[in-house]
């Protein structure tokens, strides 16, 4: 993609969670049920930005205070306008490195995510078709929505189609 926010896709980012991943299973313990490496990142041969996005699956989510508490020690900072009633949020670094979400059975975030992906990595044929709805609406994304992609309503939009598309596919083992 153009923006130097994107990149072809790096086999670094794979390094990138697997070492996260130690460090999250260390503060979280038998809280974590899964840490799994999500988003664009995750998924070989696509083109993203520049920021692993991890899952971690845990029994329940109500606790938000502990599970700040715990991600804070990693350099977490929680992100209460992007988390809701199925997720609690977090970014790291600056400039942001990481998204971590902390999520739970309950909720269908994590059976979503991982559908998603898995379909992608398996029919990588759809790969192409997903970089091109993003490089187009970066195209016409304006610079100020560049400072946070995920708050920009002009680069998701389409997203969510072709997302629904691909969860559809998925769910009815269609290729």
């Amino acid at each position: 993609m153009n923006n130097e926010k994107f990149l072809s896709y790096q086999s670094s980012w794979k390094e990138k969670f697997i070492k996260e991943k130690e460090k999250l299973q260390e503060i979280f313990g038998e809280e974590a049920m899964a840490i799994e490496h999500i988003g664009s990142t995750s998924i070989e041969g696509l083109s993203a930005k520049t920021i692993i996005d991890i899952a971690v699956l845990v029994k329940s989510i109500d606790d938000v205070k502990y599970f700040v508490s715990r991600a804070l020690l990693l350099g977490y900072i929680y992100q209460i306008p992007v988390s809701s009633g199925e997720r609690i949020f977090f970014r790291k670094g600056n400039p942001v490195e990481y998204h971590l979400s902390i999520v739970c059975p309950k909720h269908t975030f994590w059976e979503r995510n991982i559908l998603f992906r898995d379909y992608l990595r398996k029919h990588p044929k759809f790969i192409k078709e997903y970089e091109d709805l993003k490089k187009n609406n970066l195209k016409i994304t304006p610079e100020k929505d560049f400072e946070d992609l995920s708050y920009s309503k002009i680069y998701n939009q389409g997203k969510g189609d072709f997302i629904k598309k691909i969860l559809d596919l998925a769910k009815n083992n269609e290729v």
